[in-house]
């Protein structure tokens, strides 16, 4: 049973100090995070406005100085409460085997994500394909990198799931390859209907003028010649110029008149054959 008196005596003659001590604390740690907002918002403004810094770079260098200032922060309170800075780190120093080992894991995504930065596979804003989740770069943290999917969802990939699976960038070149088929009937007079699509295809709003579109015989079918209709597009209009193309070539054959080609599927009438007139088992 707690000694009544113990606790008086502790609340008379220390409890004073630790109300102090903890009041104290939770001011610096209010006061602290509040510098901390408002140091990272000026540091990044002023490496956008200064040096003109890639925006990939300023937010994974806000985000370095927020941890330090975060883990400042806490050594400041300890400090208030009477843990020494040599004292934590002699702690940390015993404890960093165990450390390591638990934070192995968040470690290796911090250290792929400083590769990020240097090798500069892609950059915030960009179209990419990484870790199996294809979207827009948001933000290459510490230890993921967030991206935003076409159906409006938000995905962190670890760094070093990034770092170390197939990445795609389809924001690199000034264009990308939209890849559509259009099947013409054997009735058809197949250059004209090739003529006929690259006019209309020409037509459709931001296509990249070089390369020129393509329409070429991709293969032929039964039911007849199978067309590669390939525009180009910058990749913010892809998904425009692959439905526009799609519209152009359904309102292309309609107005020439074009049957749908049909599968046709041969067919062989199967006969008996003829009874002999002695025939086993008549007499």
């Amino acid at each position: 049973m707690v000694d009544k008196d113990v606790i008086w005596t502790f609340l008379s003659t220390q409890g004073m100090d630790l109300g102090l001590k903890l009041l104290g604390a939770l001011v610096v740690w209010i006061v602290g995070r509040w510098v901390i907002r408002i140091a990272r918002r000026l540091f990044g403004a002023a490496l956008q406005r200064g040096h003109k810094i890639d925006p990939t770079l300023t937010v994974y260098m806000s985000a370095v100085i927020g941890v330090v200032l975060n883990v400042l922060l806490l050594l400041v309170i300890l400090d208030i409460f009477g843990v020494r800075t040599t004292s934590f780190a002699a702690l940390l120093a015993g404890a960093g085997l165990a450390i390591g080992t638990a934070w192995g894991g968040l470690l290796t995504h911090f250290a792929a994500g400083v590769f990020l930065q240097v090798l500069r596979p892609f950059r915030v804003g960009d179209h990419v394909s990484v870790g199996g989740v294809n979207g827009i770069v948001k933000e290459i943290g510490l230890f993921g990198t967030t991206l935003v999917t076409g159906d409006g969802i938000t995905a962190l990939v670890g760094n070093n799931k990034v770092l170390s699976d197939n990445i795609q960038n389809f924001s690199t070149l000034p264009s990308r390859r939209v890849d559509l088929t259009a099947k013409v009937d054997n009735s058809v007079n197949v250059r004209e209907a090739m003529d006929k699509l690259r006019e209309a295809v020409a037509k459709v709003p931001n296509i990249a003028k070089e390369p020129r579109p393509d329409v070429e015989i991709l293969q032929f079918t039964p039911e007849g010649p199978l067309l590669a209709v390939r525009p180009y597009a910058h990749t913010d209009n892809y998904w425009q110029v692959y439905f526009d193309t799609n519209r152009a070539i359904a309102d292309t054959f309609a107005a020439a008149g074009y049957p749908v080609p049909e599968v046709r599927t041969a067919q062989r009438m199967i006969q008996d054959p003829p009874i002999s007139a002695a025939s086993p088992g008549k007499a």
